[in-house]
């Protein structure tokens, strides 16, 4: 039998940490792409943050499916 309450918790979990994982990329992008003007220092750091946080949020997804990991 489902347990339509896990079901509904792990669908939503998903549907949140990937609509963040594509805004925070998307907005990384928009911050280091050059649009022809001087980028200031600090739309770089924030973009680059941004990229960081991406990669730590795949890391955690895979340290979470990955028993071995786990230890």
């Amino acid at each position: 039998m489902i347990d339509w309450g896990s079901f509904g918790t792990v669908a939503l979990a998903s549907i949140v940490s990937a609509s963040l994982l594509v805004t925070l990329y998307a907005l990384g992008a928009r911050l280091i792409a050059n649009q022809g003007d001087f980028l200031p220092r600090t739309k770089r750091i924030v973009g680059i943050g941004c990229f960081a946080l991406c990669a730590a949020l795949v890391l955690y997804g895979i340290y979470l499916i990955v028993p071995a990991l786990h230890g």
